[in-house]
């Protein structure tokens, strides 16, 4: 993206501009990776920083948890539940900055790029892969946005795929057993289920009703900006302008083709939403 940056000062962009952005994204991507764990274990004590203790913390607890027969969190599994909860609030908030500073750049890199008229080959090209570029990682940070949202909305379902390891054995297999057999129970079947278990399913239904919702916003977004792209792309001559209508067009039917791809995120996570239960018996039978 270097490159980018300077050949931009011909496209009448600043280069400075360009480079603050490029590093705000760097560190941004950096922070990403690094932060989010200590940020959410400051002045907690922990231990819970990586993933190895923050799973084996998790599992014991959940064991005693499921065994306690009460619906409230027990000490241990709120410390784990709330860590995690912090952890994710840390990496949207992140994700969400380095989503604006990317967005900021990509515009910049792509009026550059239309504007680029007197320049050579080399340098045209080099802008528009900085402006692919940081569209890809533009949309991935969208993703990642969605993913954390819906995690600290939901931490202690989004904890749940960490109960799923080849290794458990002892107290943690047996309860893993009883809850897949509770499970595949029918839920109106009249027997009485676990505490633990309606606040599992609850949870789970909520983890994915998040993730429908915010499906379904961005593909409203993304339908509009694609009909915004269309218009300007039929007002725009086929023989006036063809880089803009190139690039135009290109984001119309990426935008199109990405908001079809939501809705069916959206219409998926509404279905398991309305009958968590089956949903959730897979991923503990590590199928999901």
């Amino acid at each position: 993206m270097s490159s980018s940056v300077a050949t931009s000062r011909s496209a009448g962009v600043s280069g400075r501009t360009l480079a603050v952005l490029v590093a705000l994204a760097v560190a941004l991507v950096a922070a990403f990776f690094v932060a989010p764990g200590r940020l959410a274990s400051s002045g907690t004590g922990s231990g819970l920083v990586d993933e190895h203790h923050l799973g084996k913390a998790f599992r014991a607890a959940f064991v005693g948890y499921w065994s306690s027969g009460d619906r409230g969190f027990s000490p241990d599994l709120e410390s784990v539940v709330d860590y995690w909860f912090r952890y994710h609030v840390a990496k949207a908030v992140i994700a969400a900055l380095l989503l604006t500073v990317l967005v900021a750049l990509g515009v910049l890199l792509w009026k550059a790029f239309l504007r680029a008229g007197g320049l050579g080959a080399g340098r045209r090209a080099a802008l528009a892969a900085g402006g692919i570029f940081a569209a890809m990682l533009g949309l991935l940070s969208s993703v990642v946005v969605m993913a954390n949202i819906q995690g600290a909305t939901a931490p202690f379902a989004s904890l749940f795929p960490m109960l799923v390891v080849r290794t458990a054995d002892g107290e943690l297999a047996d309860t893993l057993d009883q809850v897949r057999q509770r499970l595949a129970e029918p839920q109106s079947a009249g027997a009485r289920t676990p505490p633990a278990l309606t606040v599992m399913i609850s949870d789970f239904s909520r983890y994915h009703v998040v993730l429908a919702v915010l499906a379904a916003i961005a593909a409203v977004v993304l339908i509009g900006m694609s009909v915004l792209l269309w218009k300007r792309f039929a007002r725009t001559g086929a023989g006036s302008d063809r880089r803009t209508r190139r690039v135009v067009g290109s984001f119309g039917v990426l935008s199109a083709l990405l908001s079809l791809a939501l809705i069916v995120v959206a219409v998926a996570n509404t279905t398991s939403a309305a009958d968590p239960a089956p949903a959730l018996l897979a991923l503990f039978e590590g199928g999901w």
